[in-house]
């Protein structure tokens, strides 16, 4: 005798539904609260990895050999060393003979092996100084912030040079010599251009937020007018356009760049600021409803007569 499984109540599977539905709300409200302190962190990791491999380290290399060439002591064969002995006093120095067959400073050579693991020790001289600059000198502890002291300083007295109109000069001079190059000139210009947007002329660009209709007739979007049109579609036109970064919610790193007619933008009252945290909030946060003082230079439709 067989018997048959009765399907389960509407009001099992009903809570069932809801069960999975309240499960994936929280599950996207956590990721919704731990999404801006993981960008965070990600961010700041890149400019520290960027600031190290790009920066950091390349100076701290040149210190370093600059150092070992003023402070290398190696000898080939000091006078009074004696064969199947490994050390020697010369000029009242001590002197230890490497497997290499070349002699460095006792002291050297002890500092090194006491921070080295065993069957690791460098093979040359230079290399034992390269290492003990590294363990005297060069500790990160050190070196890290007086990179950045040293480099915060640069900032500012090249910024002040630039106020000055004396770094305007020598900058000049050397992208005349940066241009003149066939490949670099290329990525320099386009370099230069994304800085001078986002550094050099913050009056206008970042003043001048507009709602254009995008991505079609109806749907509207926040854009930052970044420079006139081109001329040629102006000519073709025969009307003022506009130059216009779309960003794209929720990173506005990215975004599309888009010609349109002046006539068609819609001048918002809002700050870069409030304009940034609408587009990566994808709306959620608006700007504070204030006395609109929007500016539409959309002509007037003609009387109909």
């Amino acid at each position: 005798m067989s018997t048959q499984l009765s399907p389960p109540p509407v009001e099992k599977i009903g809570r069932l539904k809801t069960a999975r539905r309240a499960f994936r709300t929280a599950v996207f409200r956590g990721f919704a609260a731990l999404l801006p302190p993981l960008m965070t962190v990600v961010i700041l990791i890149w400019l520290i990895n960027t600031t190290r491999y790009y920066m950091l380290e390349p100076v701290t290399e040149a210190v370093r050999e600059t150092l070992v060439l003023s402070l290398a002591d190696i000898r080939d064969e000091p006078p009074g060393a004696e064969a199947g002995k490994n050390t020697v006093v010369y000029e009242n120095t001590e002197y230890r003979r490497l497997e290499n067959g070349t002699w460095i400073p006792l002291k050297v050579y002890k500092r090194v092996l006491a921070a080295t693991t065993a069957g690791s020790l460098p093979a040359t001289g230079t290399d034992f100084y390269r290492r003990y600059i590294d363990l005297k000198y060069l500790n990160p502890y050190i070196t890290i912030p007086v990179f950045l002291t040293i480099f915060i300083l640069f900032l500012y007295l090249l910024g002040r040079l630039m106020t000055a109109g004396i770094g305007g000069i020598v900058m000049n001079f050397m992208e005349g010599g940066v241009r003149r190059l066939p490949l670099v000139r290329n990525v320099y210009s386009a370099a230069k251009q994304i800085s001078d947007f986002f550094f050099a002329k913050p009056e206008f660009e970042f003043r001048r937020i507009v709602a254009v209709e995008h991505p079609r007739k109806g749907l509207w979007s926040v854009g930052f007018v970044t420079n006139e049109g081109l001329v040629e579609i102006n000519h073709v036109i025969n009307e003022p356009m506009v130059t216009v970064l779309v960003p794209y919610s929720p990173l506005p790193v990215t975004g599309i760049t888009i010609v349109v007619r002046k006539s068609e933008c819609i001048d918002l009252n809002i700050t870069f600021d409030q304009a940034c945290e609408f587009i990566v909030s994808c709306g959620v946060v608006s700007p504070a409803q204030r006395p609109p003082q929007l500016r539409s230079a959309r002509p007037a439709p003609p009387e109909k007569k």
